[in-house]
C-alpha cells in the first residue's frame, strides 16, 4: 500500500478511535477557507488599503486559475477513488470538488492568510502568526478528513508561496506604471483565452470499475477551472476600468463605509451562492453559467460597489 493511502488510513483511525469529536472543527476550517476567505480581499480593497487589496485579488485569481490548470493536466484521483478503504469524515466529501492534487482548500489559504502574514508582520505580528498557524491547520484538516493526500497540500501551499512572493515581487516593479499595467491585462486575458482553449481541448483519464462505471467524470472536473478562468477575467477587465475611469479611493472617515464595505460583501456572497446559480448558471449551464456568474461578480466588485461607495459615503 502506498505511504500516502497509509498515513490517511492512519487518520481515520484517529477519527474513528475519538468518536469524530473533531471532523466538525477540522471540516469548518476547510470550508472557512474557501466559502469565507476569498471575500476577505474584497473587503480590503473596498474599505481598508486598495493597494493590498489589489495584491490580494491579484494573487487569489492567479492563483485559482494556476491551481485550476494543474489539477486537470495530472488528473490525480481523489484518496477514496484509488482506495476503497478511504472513507472521508462527513459531507466533507461533497465539497472536495475536482481532481485531487494540488489541493484547492490549502491553495486558498495560504493564498489569502499568507498574503496577511507578509502585509502584517510588522505591524501585528499577532496577526501573522494566528494567519500562518491557519494555514497550517486547513492545509492538516485536509489530511485528517481523508479528502487529500500529503503530497496534495504540500504542493498547493509551495505553489501559493511561490505565487504570492511573484505577485509581490512583480507588483513592486509596475507599480505606478499605467502602459506596463495595462500590458500585464492584457497578458491576462491571453492566458484566459488559453487555460480554456487547453482544458477543453487536451484528454483526459477514461478509467472505469469492474461494473463498467466511469470512476471520475473528465467534464465535471473541469467546471471549477471555468469559474476561475470567468473571475480572473472579470478582475481584469474591472481593474481596467477602475485605473482609467473610475480611479477609486477609499473614503477614509466615511462614517457609514464600514456598512457599504459589509453590504458589498453579502452582496457578492449572496450571488456567488445563492442569486449566480439560480440564474446565471441555470440558464447557461454548468461551465459557461459559471465562467458568467464569476466574470459579473468579479465586474461588480472592481466596478460597481466601488461607484456606490463613492456615491453614498458620508
Amino acid at each position: 500500500m502506498e505511504i500516502d493511502i497509509s498515513y490517511l488510513l492512519m487518520l481515520q483511525e484517529l477519527r474513528n478511535a475519538t468518536g469524530g469529536i473533531f471532523d466538525e472543527l477540522f471540516n469548518a476550517i476547510s470550508k472557512f477557507a474557501v466559502d469565507i476567505l476569498p471575500f476577505l480581499p474584497f473587503v480590503i480593497f473596498w474599505g481598508v488599503d486598495k493597494k493590498w487589496g489589489y495584491l490580494f485579488l491579484t494573487n487569489h485569481w492567479i492563483g485559482e486559475v494556476v491551481n485550476g490548470v494543474i489539477k486537470l493536466t495530472v488528473c490525480a484521483y481523489r484518496p477514496w477513488i484509488r482506495s476503497d478503504l478511504i472513507e472521508p469524515a462527513g459531507d466533507s466529501k461533497v465539497a472536495a470538488t475536482g481532481y485531487s492534487f494540488p489541493s484547492g482548500h490549502t491553495r486558498t489559504a495560504t493564498s489569502n492568510y499568507g498574503a496577511v502574514c507578509v502585509w502584517q508582520k510588522d505591524k501585528r505580528r499577532w496577526l501573522s502568526v494566528t494567519c500562518a498557524v491557519l494555514i497550517l491547520l486547513t492545509g492538516f484538516s485536509r489530511n485528517f478528513l481523508g479528502v487529500h493526500t500529503p503530497q496534495d497540500v504540500i504542493v498547493g501551499f509551495l505553489e501559493s508561496v511561490i505565487l504570492l512572493f511573484a505577485v509581490l515581487a512583480v507588483s513592486k516593479k509596475v507599480e505606478g506604471n499605467e502602459k506596463l499595467l495595462d500590458i500585464l491585462t492584457a497578458v491576462g486575458v491571453v492566458v484566459v483565452i488559453v487555460s480554456l482553449a487547453y482544458i477543453q481541448l487536451k484528454s483526459y483519464p477514461m478509467d472505469y470499475d469492474a461494473a463498467g462505471k466511469l470512476l471520475v467524470d473528465p467534464k465535471s472536473m473541469t467546471k471549477d477551472c471555468y469559474k476561475a478562468c470567468g473571475a480572473f477575467l472579470g478582475f481584469l477587465i474591472g481593474s481596467y476600468i477602475d485605473r482609467h475611469y473610475i480611479h477609486y479611493e477609499i473614503p477614509f472617515g466615511a462614517k457609514n463605509l464600514s456598512m457599504l464595505v459589509c453590504v458589498g460583501a453579502a452582496l457578492s456572497f449572496s450571488w456567488k451562492e445563492y442569486f449566480g446559480p439560480a440564474t446565471i448558471v441555470a440558464a447557461f449551464g454548468g461551465h459557461w453559467g459559471n465562467f458568467i456568474a464569476r466574470f459579473l461578480m468579479m465586474i461588480f466588485v472592481m466596478c460597481v460597489w466601488p461607484i456606490v461607495i463613492q456615491k453614498t459615503a458620508e
